[in-house]
């Protein structure tokens, strides 16, 4: 299934920064980042679970937050992407 993941930390302490790169980090290892704090990532449900655990592990709920849109299975045509950026296929071949 594909999530679309997007969040918003605060810095108004000290530790805002770090939880901001630990969130990120942890968008990054399952999906593909679309802006600058929107996450694309396709996951099975025990991938899901995992990294949900992960990314509420290192937010504060007092002054950050995330948002999770379930896209399903069927993701593709429920994305329509227009400007600059060139288009994003999650589940398209991985170059390193």
């Amino acid at each position: 299934m594909l999530v679309l993941i997007s969040y918003d930390v605060s810095f108004e302490d000290p530790g805002g920064e770090r939880r901001l790169r630990r969130i990120a980090k942890a968008c990054q290892d399952y999906g593909q980042r679309v802006q600058y704090s929107v996450f694309e990532c396709v996951v099975d449900p025990a991938q899901w679970a995992r990294l949900k655990h992960r990314l509420l592990t290192e937010m504060d709920e007092r002054k950050d937050s995330l948002r999770f849109y379930y896209l399903g299975a069927n993701w593709k045509r429920k994305i329509e992407h227009v400007g600059a950026k060139p288009e994003y296929d999650p589940e398209g071949p991985l170059i390193l």
